[in-house]
């Protein structure tokens, strides 16, 4: 049997993400914490390794160019829907 601890003073922002990942992999919030720490203090076999693309939050830059190019797809095509 594992020690058991209080944490205080838990951001809102870790306790949403805590509570959607407990709710959409079916697990207790405590195990989701747990597995997070251990992550956190490479018990795991190492850092973790992250495939998603939340690095590029925050990074979009408007280009106009890009716009000019991609135009052509916002055009439906009514000939090719019959």
């Amino acid at each position: 049997m594992g020690r058991q601890y209080t944490i205080r003073s838990v951001p809102d922002a870790i306790d949403r993400v805590v509570r959607h990942r407990a709710g959409r992999e079916g697990k207790s919030m405590n195990a989701v914490v747990v597995e997070a720490l251990a992550r956190g203090l490479e018990l795991e076999g190492g850092p973790a390794e992250h495939t998603d693309l939340d690095h590029l939050i925050g990074t979009w830059q408007e280009d106009p160019g890009f716009d000019l190019a991609v135009a052509d797809f916002e055009r439906v095509d009514d000939d090719a829907w019959k």
